[in-house]
């Protein structure tokens, strides 16, 4: 393994009491999520010189929860020791040097809080929990003790440095106590003072209470009652103690007295640009060191993040000193931890961890900062380095806010800044403003488009216009209309194109960046008159001219657009999966073509690398459709997040992908190169760096961004197998949201109810546990849900190690106490029924039959009462007050009286919880009206409430019926509502509430039985739920729902998503049903494809038989099938197939090849007049194919070289000789230019058995516009006869041939046989006939055949002086753009290195633009290491250019084979056969080499020939 990268790692956590530590010698770690990350500080830390003396040197992995303590071991000889603590439920001892497990135990049963290594016990540490707990464990000999001291939550504890047996424990409600964990933890003091939470305790370093001149009497705290009386015990005598909380105070205590000594009052402090408002409480964490050996200072956290230094010595003086008082040193937020750290030279240093989110370094000697370590609090979604400000690196974080990260920076690795104002969200998209110098634009989750000047503090420039989803990338571009309808300075020169989740891309108007942006689809309808529904986009990228920009969709389809109209160039539909990445190959290598290089990646884990030049550059008038890639990469075993081009090298390509792994690829040789690891995670980005070609930055959902260089990894290619599996279990080892434990108000960790200022992902989380670093996961969202709470009971962990007997018995006790519980309680299960049959009905007015069944007294004054209200003319008051008091009197006195009975009655259900009975007795009253309000505003509507509401009137009823459905809308009963809305004839509402809430067959059978078959909302309907359908997977159902929205387009599209071939067959067969005969056409030639991978004839046939179009195809298909059965025959290797169906016609081998494939067009496909040939001619004219290289899939090539072979034969057939010709030799070229020299020996001797001869008699006399193309095609084929003359001729004991007649003598020594088999096993390419071969031994006689003595003489024709010429200028040209490219990377460089080692030079005006460039790149005329000037190269690149423009169009056209190559060839034949080749043949061959020779490798080869 190479060196460790250099990492941005995630931030502490928060809210934790120690969850950093260091130790003597320069080592410090800090808890950041589920792991420790260890930074080396000091002189030994390895840093390069100039920069902070830290480095990132590991982490500890092994938790699966949040680490909430660490702490080291301070015994000399094990500081390599250290224990951390985890809410998984366990403390684990580390091995720092191997960065492994040495122990671990799980002994509590509820969140750990607090973690202290002794500084007394080498192996003791002690840990408290939110109960109460406190466990003292013993590492060398295993053994643990349980202490519950209070019922309190724990919240710091600190061990005594003075004695062994003396442990701090501070609790949330402001208690302290000192126990003895000796006496089984006996309490010595109770410490109360403070009101609110211990957030830290330190003790002072030196024992004893003289250090502190304090006097007893008048600084001493009123004498606080401890509850009971403690025996002062020596070891508690002489020793102060320190506490800090969140009521804002510092007190300490003395421990011989049991009370505190000295308060200390932390101050508001006023911040730059204003004071703060001492009624505002802030939230506060403070926590405290106090210094070795200086008992008289203490430091302490503040309000916003300040350090103070108290001054003890006049503890009535409250006398502090604030730390690095300059700008920007301090932190912004609250401080959560302090740990001193004494390096390897001495220095006293300080280093603090807070919640902005960076670790900083303090000298205590003059208390300043020392340097600072940035950190991320949520996923690295985004990287981008600028193009103007070079070095610059820009990181879009997860916790709301970007940093710029200035990596070139020569004093600071890690000068990053952050900016967080107007963000408030996670940051997914950033992109820098080509031209303009400090211009950022972002995206966030939310939808939200900005712009960012890093150079200045001023709020982001806010678009107007927000996505619905997340963005998912940026792109700056120039301008399209409308933006670009305006003049020259009208308008901007580039502007911001955004695409977001919801499949959209807007154009932004950086000038107008507060106006409304442009959806760029109505322009792609307009000018390309699309009226189809558009692909859903997730992916925009601008080629570097502007000429062209690509865009990604769901459906795995990449769109080219010609600006600034946009225009449809091609369409290329190879990923069948959401495209997540593109990226077009820079411009400014040594070879500008391949600056059409588009890279693609999608959710399959395959990449894919597209040449475009010839497509863009012919500019067809219909869009082409691309279903064949120019190269794939496959190693990765996950989706792939990002590419990247080296901006370095020519068709370097790193990609990031969800396997946890980035790879470096020469896409070329279409090899993996190297393999990155370091990370926990999913790579999510990946950069390479615009300053160091061996540097490349990585960002991953494990909150870490990665420098690394790719020549020191282990590894070149992703993992397989069972390294897959490992690198899985790594990445699973991070946190993962699950669901939270219901816990009560009082053992939650404390969190401030104040909103935060915006620049953490963890703000919008009020009133919950701390959430630092994403791991309550606000992250996690997009991978899981979390499961409801109420569904996962807590269940206590069991402890591994045993705990006193005692305990356990108790707990048995209990438990089986529990169960008897449990069945005493549990009623049999028929009970319940019997009782409710024979339970007789609820009374409806219970309280005035209670007041019937009174005292004999009470009855008889109700019917003194009643007959007084009867027969009294006026009532008396008395009589008034005993009727009110006695309301159950209303059944028998007046209406009045009844209503306030009935009234009273119920309040009484309503009381108790019958509200079914309070209606019916308003319904008694007949109040019906009032009934269903009542039972509408408090959510208790019921269906025989609504069924009797047309009592109270038809518009009573209507507005019944509405509030019932909106409460059962409340109550997630939307088909019963939407059912209650159709009674009232409210079909369009209940189709949209149905809608609404995802149940579209429901809404769709509703709009079909009440709607208009017309009526837009039906096909709203369709087009919504095949959108949903599609995107979860189900396309045969998405498809009949585009069928029934009438647009057969879409669901042919749709089913063909799938990619197989019997989904592409069905695809084809509906498109052609429905008349989109274009569409079947690709889809039925798709399929056929598909079938082509496995060799099955039989069905590409069918296949291409659904489309009338696609005959031409077919005759394509044919004679590919015949070429395969010919290749097979020969016995190929390549061609060999065991899974082959073939037609009957395809296995007849009697006739010669060109008449079977004529005989099978006439008898199969009726191929019979000229007029048929002509139309099949025309319509494969139209389909073109790029050119083939050596990474062309065999069957492709095969395949494309037989689409030309079908255009020669149709030429015939239809007397076209010119076209013929043309056909023929493209279909050689493809297999030259492949290197296949089988196939193109294959293809000549099946349709040129007899040379071109009668090809030149069809062409005649006359100078035809094919003649040129005639004397290439005739030149390839003399020079594929030369190739095997010599081979026949460079066997080890050649044969009677065509070519040859040999005499055997002696057999050929090994020496011989070798070289000539060396020879024989060579390639087509120039370097393998320039290999110098022996001449034949003197034993063999060797004599060419007349057929051989007929091609040499041939040869002739290959000796061409005016294309040896031209090919020299060619390969002139060449040789010059090489060299100016490697000029240029050198003048880089050296730029670059001067720079960086010691600023510019005052005397680089001055030195020449010369270079020393060794080697193959120099010219032929000068020597390997003379410099080559500029002017040289330039007047070199001009007289080659200039004579290339003399030659004739008809010469430069089409290609000729390498005259010096053919040149090297027949001399060989000459050596080897002394005689054969005529004497004025090998002087021409030797004078064009010694002319034409000037590339070192010919140079080399002709020497031993030509001398």
């Amino acid at each position: 393994m190479g060196p460790e990268p250099q990492t941005l790692p995630p931030s502490p956590n928060w809210y934790c009491t120690r969850s950093s530590d260091a130790v003597p010698g320069g080592l410090f770690g800090f808890a950041a999520r589920t792991s420790v990350f260890l930074v080396c500080v000091g002189p030994g830390a390895g840093a390069i010189p100039g920069m902070p003396p830290f480095r990132v040197v590991g982490e500890l992995v092994g938790h699966t929860e949040r680490v909430s303590g660490f702490t080291f071991s301070h015994h000399p000889g094990q500081y390599n020791l250290c224990a951390t603590s985890s809410d998984d439920g366990t403390v684990k001892i580390w091995d720092v040097e191997t960065k492994t497990v040495v122990t671990e135990h799980a002994l509590h049963q509820h969140t750990i809080s607090a973690l202290h290594w002794s500084p007394q016990v080498k192996d003791l540490i002690v840990s408290g929990d939110e109960k109460g707990v406190v466990f003292c464990y013993w590492i060398n000999r295993n053994d643990s003790q349980r202490l519950f001291i209070e019922p309190r939550t724990i919240f710091c504890l600190t061990c005594s440095p003075h004695h062994e047996d003396l442990v701090a424990i501070g609790y949330k409600d402001g208690m302290v106590v000192i126990i003895d964990i000796s006496k089984k933890g006996e309490v010595i003091h109770r410490l109360r003072g403070h009101d609110d939470e211990i957030h830290s305790i330190a003790w002072c370093p030196l024992p004893g209470e003289d250090c502190l001149s304090i006097n007893q009497e008048e600084n001493s705290e009123p004498e606080i009652t401890n509850g009971k009386v403690t025996t002062q015990t020596p070891e508690a005598k002489g020793c102060y103690l320190a506490t800090g909380s969140k009521d804002q105070t510092i007190r300490i205590w003395s421990c011989a007295r049991g009370r505190g000594v000295v308060l200390l009052k932390i101050p508001f402090l006023k911040r730059r640009g204003g004071g703060v408002d001492p009624t505002v409480k802030e939230r506060l964490w403070l926590t405290l060191y106090w210094p070795k050996n200086q008992p008289t200072q203490l430091v302490s956290s503040c309000f916003g993040g300040e350090l103070l230094l108290w001054d003890l010595t006049q503890s009535w003086r409250r006398k502090y000193t604030l730390f690095s008082a300059s700008e920007g040193q301090n932190h912004s937020r609250i401080v959560f931890n302090l740990c001193p750290l004494q390096t390897e030279d001495d220095k006293h240093l300080l280093l603090s961890t807070s919640m902005d989110r960076d670790v900083k370094c303090w000298d205590m000697t003059t208390l300043e900062c020392c340097w600072t370590l940035p950190s991320l609090g949520g996923f690295a979604y985004s990287l981008a380095f600028s193009p103007e400000d070079t070095g610059y690196l820009a990181i879009g974080v997860g916790d709301g806010m970007i940093r710029v990260w200035n990596t070139s920076s020569k004093k600071n690795n890690y000068d990053v800044k952050n900016f967080w104002q107007g963000v408030k969200s996670k940051v997914t998209a950033l992109c820098w403003h080509p031209k303009k110098e400090h211009c950022l634009a972002f995206g966030t989750d939310d939808g939200k488009v900005g712009l960012y000047d890093t150079y200045s503090n001023k709020p982001p420039q806010i678009s107007s216009t927000y996505h619905k989803k997340t963005v998912y990338t940026l792109a700056w571009g120039p301008p399209v209309p409308p933006m670009s309808l305006g003049g020259e300075g009208d308008r901007p020169s580039f502007t911001l194109y955004s695409c977001g989740g919801e499949g959209i891309v807007f154009q932004h108007n950086p000038w107008k960046f507060g106006g409304e942006a442009f959806d760029i689809n109505k322009l792609i309808r307009d000018t390309n008159a699309i009226k189809n529904k558009l692909p859903v986009h997730t992916e925009i990228s601008w080629k570097a001219d502007g000429k062209f920009m690509a865009l990604g969709n769901e459906d795995g389809s990449i769109e080219i657009f010609q600006g600034p109209k946009l225009k449809l160039m091609c369409s290329i539909q190879q990923h069948h999966k959401l495209l997540n990445t593109m990226s077009w190959h820079h411009e400014h290598g040594s070879q500008p073509e391949l600056s059409y290089l588009l890279a693609s990646g999608s959710n399959n884990a395959v990449i894919y690398v597209h040449n475009l030049k010839t497509v863009l550059e012919a500019k067809p008038e219909s869009p082409v459709t691309i279903t064949e890639p120019f190269l794939t990469l496959s190693g990765h075993t996950a989706k792939i997040t990002c590419l990247a081009w080296s901006p370095h090298h020519d068709g370097i390509l790193v990609s990031a992908s969800y396997d946890g792994t980035a790879q470096v690829w020469d896409t070329l040789r279409e090899q993996p190169l190297h393999n990155f690891r370091g990370h926990r995670g999913r790579l999510l980005c990946v950069v390479w760096s615009p300053l160091d070609p061996e540097c490349i930055y990585s960002g991953a959902d494990d909150f870490c961004v990665y420098r690394w260089l790719p020549s020191t990894q282990a590894h070149s290619r992703p993992p397989q197998g069972k390294k897959s599996i490992e690198l899985e279990k790594k990445r699973l080892s991070q946190p993962k949201p699950k669901p939270k434990k219901k816990k009560k108000p009082t053992s939650q960790m404390p969190v401030k109810q104040e909103s935060f200022e915006g620049n953490e992902e963890e703000s919008t989380k009020e009133n919950t546990a701390p959430v630092e670093n994403g791991l309550s996961d606000q992250e996690g969202e997009e991978e899981e849900e979390e499961a409801p709470r109420a569904l996962t009971p807590t269940v206590p962990r069991e402890p591994v190690l045993c705990t006193p007997i005692s305990s356990s018995c108790e707990k048995s006790k209990a438990t089986i106490n529990n169960k008897i519980a449990v069945l005493k309680k549990e009623p049999p299960k028929e009970k319940p029924e019997a009782l409710m049959k024979r339970r007789k009905a609820r009374s409806m007015l219970p309280l005035s039959t209670s007041l019937d069944h009174r005292s004999k007294e009470e009855l008889h004054h109700d019917c003194l009462v009643l007959a007084t209200a009867k027969h009294s003319k006026e009532l008396s008051e008395d009589v008034s007050a005993d009727l009110e008091e006695r309301f159950h009197l209303g059944l028998f006195s007046d209406r009045d009286t009844l209503y306030r009975m009935i009234e009273t009655e119920g309040k009484g259900h309503l009381e108790n919880g019958h509200p079914e009975l309070f209606h019916q007795l308003m319904l008694w009253k007949g109040d019906l009206q009032g009934v269903l309000q009542t039972a509408a505003e408090r959510g208790e509507l019921t269906d025989n409430l609504v069924a009797m509401a047309p009592v109270a009137g038809y518009h009573v009823w209507l507005w019944a019926v509405e509030a019932f459905a909106k409460q059962l809308c409340f109550q997630d009963q939307y088909v019963k509502a939407a059912s209650h809305l159709l009674s009232i004839h409210k079909v369009y509402e209940a189709v949209e509430l149905l809608k609404s809430n995802h149940f579209y067959r429901e809404a769709i059978a509703v709009a079909k039985a009440r709607l208009r078959p017309e009526d837009p909302v039906l096909k709203e309907l369709y087009l919504g739920w095949g959108t949903t359908l599609e995107r979860d997977g189900h396309y045969a159902v998405a498809a009949k729902c585009y069928l029934g929205a009438t647009s057969p387009y879409d669901a042919a599209k749709v089913l063909a998503k799938k990619g197989d071939a019997a989904s592409l067959r069905t695809a084809a067969e509906l498109a052609a049903i429905a008349g989109e005969n274009e569409l079947a056409a690709s889809l039925a030639l798709r399929c056929a494809q598909e079938l082509l991978l496995v060799k099955n004839w039989v069905g590409a046939q069918e296949a291409l038989q659904l489309h009338g179009s696609l005959q031409g195809q077919r005759l394509v298909f044919c004679l590919l099938e015949l070429l395969c059965w010919h290749l097979e025959e020969k016995q190929l290797p390549e061609a060999r197939s065991s899974s082959s169906s073939y037609h009957t016609w395809a296995t007849d081998t009697k006739e010669p090849f060109l008449q079977r494939v004529t005989s099978a067009w006439k008898s199969v496909f009726s191929l019979d007049s000229p007029a048929q040939c002509r139309a099949a001619l025309q319509r494969l004219q139209d389909i073109k194919y790029p050119s083939s290289t050596s990474n062309t899939p065999y069957r492709q090539l095969l395949l494309h070289i037989c689409h030309d072979l079908t255009l020669a034969v149709l030429s015939q057939q239809t007397a076209t000789w010119e076209e013929a010709v043309q056909a023929l030799l493209r279909a050689v070229l493809r297999s030259y230019d492949s290197g296949n020299f089988t196939i193109m020996q294959e293809v000549c001797s099946a349709f040129l058995p007899d040379g071109c001869d009668h090809l030149s008699d069809k062409l005649g006399d006359r100078q035809s516009s094919a003649t040129p193309a005639l004397r290439s095609l005739e030149a390839f084929f003399t020079y594929g006869h030369l190739y095997e003359i010599w081979w026949s001729l460079s066997r080890p004991c050649p044969e009677a041939s065509v070519w040859v007649r040999a005499d055997h003598g002696k057999t050929l020594s090994t020496e011989q046989s070798q070289q000539v088999d060396r020879a024989s096993a060579e390639d087509t390419g120039s370097q393998a006939a320039c290999q110098p071969e022996p001449g034949n031994p003197p034993e063999l006689s060797l004599r060419l055949s007349g057929e051989s003595a007929r091609v040499l003489s041939a040869c002739r024709e290959l000796f061409s002086e005016q294309h040896a010429s031209l090919q020299n200028a060619r390969r002139t040209v060449a040789q010059v753009q090489e060299t100016l490219a490697e000029m240029i990377h050198q003048h880089r460089k050296s730029l670059l290195c001067k720079s960086i080692a010691s600023g510019p030079d005052k005397n680089e005006p001055e030195q020449e633009t010369e270079l020393s460039l060794a080697g193959p790149q120099s010219q032929c005329k000068e020597e390997e290491n003379e410099p080559v000037s500029l002017p040289e190269l330039t007047r070199r690149l001009t007289e080659a250019n200039q004579r290339i423009a003399t030659f004739p169009e008809s010469i430069k056209t089409w290609p000729f084979p390498d005259v010096l190559e053919c040149c090297l060839v027949l001399l060989h034949i000459s050596s080897q056969c002394p005689g054969c080749v005529p004497q004025e043949l090998q002087q021409q061959a030797q004078e064009l080499l010694r002319k034409y020779a000037c590339t070192t490798a010919y140079k080399r080869h002709s020497r031993t020939f030509c001398t």
